[in-house]
């Protein structure tokens, strides 16, 4: 029998690119509500009771009315994958990145409550977590994280202005410091110090790149640009998604070649005469950064029913 998904919020990118990537599957049948009951709680309320699992799509606050409307279902509640920003670091919720450690796939498998993560944090956390559990990084290092994505990341009125040609062709944003993805980069990358996180957005639709520099002399193992690599190649052997890769003999990288794609791949550009390093990773803003996380989450959590 079909798993019944029901995604809540199937309108706006994220939504639209998971229903894309699940509309062809004899595996899913998709629930829906007509355009004019989407705010309507006892539809809601209804359509959640039919369904195995529920994928929120939705502005904050809309994601947390929408969870505990299927909560108040009871014990026949429908398992919930959230991508919005207001589950990432609550209690009771699994983060949805299958790649954080061992063992973490199979808590998604079984998880009722499911985090997706954020793009940027992932490309942070992929690079940072491996570095910590190795001991190359303390948790107190003082860290800078400077990203770029494509518009498509910005939602409808961005991607309209750049569609239309009245955007800037780049701009820095969130300069007070305040990025809703830095709770989660903090928490999952075991940092013991708030990082500071500069993203940009760039006159292109999909793809990022997340860096962060470092002073190797600074760090107090002194490791090579080899010494990173090898800790994040280790990290993540086996893995189908995510992969540490050389570095570009050019020193140039650019943010679109893995659009389209769930794959994340992680980068050392290193000056070991000068001390100097910057870690890269670069993913689809809407691939493993969105729409093709929360599929890769989706298929671990129909593996297993912890209902049943």
């Amino acid at each position: 029998m079909p798993a019944k998904i029901f995604i809540d919020g199937d309108s706006g990118t994220t939504g639209l690119g998971i229903r894309a990537r699940l509309e062809a599957r004899p595996d899913i049948e998709l629930l829906s509500l007509p355009l004019s009951q989407r705010k309507d709680a006892a539809a809601k309320q209804a359509v959640m009771e039919r369904a195995d699992i529920v994928v929120l799509c939705l502005p904050d606050d809309a994601a947390r009315e929408s969870a505990a409307i299927a909560a108040s279902i009871g014990e026949r509640s429908p398992r919930i994958l959230d991508a919005s920003t207001a589950h990432r670091v609550a209690e009771g919720w699994i983060y949805g990145f299958p790649e954080l450690s061992s063992g973490q796939a199979e808590a998604i498998a079984s998880a009722r409550l499911v985090a997706n993560p954020g793009c940027y944090a992932t490309g942070a956390i992929a690079l940072l977590r491996p570095l910590v559990d190795k001991g190359f990084l303390p948790a107190a290092f003082p860290l800078t994280i400077h990203a770029v994505s494509g518009y498509s990341g910005g939602g409808k009125a961005m991607i309209a202005d750049y569609e239309l040609g009245v955007a800037p062709s780049f701009e820095a944003y969130a300069l007070g410091l305040e990025h809703k993805h830095v709770p989660e980069i903090e928490r999952y990358a075991r940092l013991a110090r708030r990082p500071v996180f500069a993203p940009a957005v760039g006159n292109f639709a999909q793809g990022m790149l997340v860096c962060v520099p470092l002073f190797l002399d600074d760090l107090p193992l002194k490791p090579r640009g080899a010494d990173l690599e090898a800790a994040l190649a280790a990290h993540y052997a086996g893995c189908q998604f995510v992969k540490a890769v050389p570095a570009e003999s050019s020193g140039k990288i650019e943010p679109q070649s893995l659009n389209g794609r769930n794959d994340l791949e992680l980068r050392v550009f290193a000056n070991d005469a000068r001390g100097h390093a910057i870690l890269v990773a670069k993913l689809d803003n809407l691939g493993k950064g969105a729409s093709g996380a929360a599929l890769q989450n989706l298929n671990l959590m129909l593996r297993h029913d912890p209902r049943n």
